[in-house]
């Protein structure tokens, strides 16, 4: 049987939990970097094995990048941090809000705060910024959630190494198609609830919570907006609103099933009133047609809670009977192996969950 690896990043370090295929039983190594806040991780599966990552930033040395080529047992830290702005740029990295592995073995991405955008050619110890992604026009009149302003997603094509979607909060979405030499917004039909009647259609400037796609159909977009859930079905170049039928349309994950591009994952909460969900249920919400319909899985989830999950704490592995994850701001993360059917608590009382990533051993 497969081994599992699961990686919780929270505000006071990382935990590395360990299980078999059957993910019911776990055991948790941490806190890695401890009393740093650990806003990104990932899993990128390389010729050499399964490599972890985890973006950390500490109040003392700043953000840096670690990499462990042995589960979580050791750590390289990237030289100077990995994510300097080039002299004379009056900017300095604040958070590392995204990694991700890209085409080619040792391309590894990168999204922070302030918004920008960083490629990595050697597997994630030095980092390149998107240098016309930073001068772009509209950068300077990207503003900021109540996160930060940060790159949040980053997506490489699968088999396109010059084409890249990215999101930004708030900003929206961008894309290149010529490898970073150009980048263009991609937000047709995003609605911004918070401007003026009549201004909530802009070129830019939605706050984008999460974007996400299959790679077997890179063309369809799946995002969660700050009011709304969208599909696109020419990679972003026109959206389509899918939230009817949900009890919101506010969150922040958004997640699409290993092995099924028209399966995706949601975690509503709401908006003004109290960022947990409605009715204080811990609910997922599934969708098997793309978004036209919408299914709650609750099934060993608690009826009483009342904190909210991340854009980034919510994740499904790669089994062939693919596993879902929830990271929680109560220090928890839930846990199923059957894509949602059923869940079991996998740790408790971590400080607060920021991320969570998963994968087959």
């Amino acid at each position: 049987m497969a081994d599992t690896v699961l990686m919780a990043g929270t505000r006071k370090g990382l935990w590395v939990g360990r299980s078999d295929e059957d993910r019911r039983e776990w055991t948790w190594s941490g806190p890695h970097f401890d009393m740093e806040e650990v806003y990104s991780v990932a899993t990128v599966r390389r010729r050499d094995g399964l490599r972890l990552l985890a973006g950390a930033s500490s109040m003392w040395l700043g953000p840096r990048v670690r990499t462990s080529y042995d589960l979580g047992g050791s750590w390289e830290e990237s030289a100077d941090g990995g994510l300097r702005f080039p002299e004379g740029t009056d900017a300095s990295v604040e958070r590392v809000w995204q990694l991700v592995g890209g085409t080619g073995d040792d391309v590894v991405w990168a999204g922070t705060e302030p918004g920008a955008v960083w490629r990595s050619t050697d597997g994630g110890h030095t980092f390149a910024l998107e240098q016309a992604l930073w001068d772009h026009p509209h950068r300077s009149e990207w503003g900021a959630g109540f996160g930060g302003q940060a790159f949040h997603t980053v997506l490489p094509h699968p088999t396109d190494p010059d084409s890249v979607t990215v999101a930004i909060s708030t900003g929206g979405v961008y894309q290149t198609r010529d490898g970073g030499a150009s980048w263009e917004p991609r937000n047709q039909g995003i609605r911004a609830e918070f401007l003026p009647e009549g201004a909530q259609y802009p070129e830019f400037g939605q706050c984008v919570h999460k974007v996400t796609r299959h790679p077997s159909r890179p063309e369809r977009l799946y995002l969660q907006n700050h009011g709304g859930v969208y599909r696109s079905d020419d990679e972003g170049g026109h959206w389509t609103y899918i939230a009817e039928g949900l009890p919101a349309d506010f969150g922040f994950p958004v997640v699409v099933h290993p092995h099924e591009p028209d399966t995706i994952f949601l975690f509503p909460i709401g908006s003004g009133e109290g960022r947990y969900p409605p009715e204080a249920r811990a609910r997922v919400w599934r969708s098997r047609d793309a978004g036209d319909t919408w299914e709650p899985l609750d099934d060993g989830l608690p009826s009483q809670f009342y904190v909210g999950v991340m854009r980034d704490a919510m994740c499904a592995d790669d089994h062939d009977a693919a596993g879902l994850y929830v990271g929680a701001r109560n220090g928890t993360v839930w846990a199923s192996a059957d894509a949602g059917e059923t869940w079991s608590l996998a740790v408790s009382d971590l400080p607060d969950v920021l991320c969570v990533r998963a994968a087959r051993v």
